[in-house]
């Protein structure tokens, strides 16, 4: 059984942050709590793009939309889709 985009996401953030408990608090609030910066936001955006095939322009974006984990699968989940 494959992995949802979820977990998959969750495993790839739990990677480019180099922590293994964000999946206990989906809600964490990434940048408040300095788990990740804008290098390790770069990072991400690079893994995720690489291992769902989707486009993520830097340009486009929005700390707010990425401010925790379950934000960032929606995001991801929405540009799947799309």
């Amino acid at each position: 059984m494959s992995m949802s985009i979820s977990e998959r996401v969750l495993t790839i953030l739990e990677s480019v942050a180099e922590r293994d408990d964000l999946r206990q608090d989906i809600d964490i609030q990434l940048y408040d709590e300095h788990i990740l910066d804008s290098l390790k936001t770069v990072e991400l955006m690079i893994a995720l793009s690489e291992a769902f095939n989707i486009e993520i322009a830097p340009a486009s974006f929005e700390r707010a939309q990425w401010s925790t984990p379950r934000l960032i699968s929606a995001y991801v989940e929405q540009a799947v889709r799309a």
